[in-house]
């Protein structure tokens, strides 16, 4: 009668044993980081440079984990370590924070001015030498369609426009400069296709939260010539 039950407790202690096996992986697979295996990317030597890694040019695995983080930490979508446009205007983002008006192509004025930087692409508002909204990334227009430079008033404001031009696209949080060019959230990516059709594209987060800062007859001052367009 005892012959059975030491089968038993072999067997319960063979199937333990299995069990602890497959778990230990699982267990320790959260701790993990997965594997990083995105080739270079256009933006490959500054993202390089800005993270203090080889500049090469050349995608290691310590790069492109490196690529990742950054990523993840400025929320960008898909944070897969390739130094894409998108990682690159982020990055430009960083930079700039500290001073973005440290060329002194803004003019400083007593009221606001809200400043369109189209060789960084990039945007903030001051007041004084006070930044009074952060720099964020922008998208201004495109070949034989550029945003014109130059010192302008808002003049319109209309917080859910469409276009009467365009198909009727959406332009929210729409706020006009310049003969029909305006400051105006852009739903989607920021990114797809080679610029706007003269207006000034933010995110559609950042348009609502320029809106609530700006007012009519508040100054717009914009210079610099768009990467890829003509000068």
């Amino acid at each position: 009668m005892s012959r059975p039950h030491r089968l038993t407790g072999a067997a319960l202690a063979t199937a333990a044993m299995a069990l602890l096996c497959t778990a230990a992986p699982s267990a320790a697979s959260p701790g993990r980081d997965s594997a990083c295996t995105a080739p270079a990317g256009p933006y490959q030597r500054q993202l390089e440079r800005h993270l203090g890694r080889p500049v090469d040019g050349r995608q290691s695995d310590a790069d492109c984990r490196a690529i990742r983080s950054f990523q993840t930490e400025r929320g960008r979508p898909h944070p897969d370590g390739f130094a894409d446009l998108g990682t690159y205007r982020a990055m430009l983002v960083v930079e700039a924070t500290p001073n973005p008006n440290a060329a002194g192509d803004c003019p400083v004025e007593t009221g606001r001015v809200t400043c369109v930087d189209m060789d960084r692409q990039l945007l903030w508002v001051q007041k004084g030498k006070d930044v009074v909204f952060a720099p964020v990334p922008i998208r201004t227009g495109r070949d034989a369609e550029e945003t014109r430079p130059g010192r302008h008033t808002i003049y319109w404001r209309d917080r859910d426009h469409v276009s009467d031009i365009y198909d009727d696209a959406p332009m929210p949080y729409s706020q006009f400069f310049d003969g029909g060019q305006a400051l105006h959230g852009h739903p989607g990516d920021l990114y797809d296709g080679g610029g706007s059709a003269g207006c000034v594209n933010l995110t559609v987060d950042d348009a609502a939260k320029l809106w609530d800062l700006l007012a009519l007859d508040d100054v717009v001052y914009v210079w610099g010539v768009k990467p890829g367009t003509a000068d």
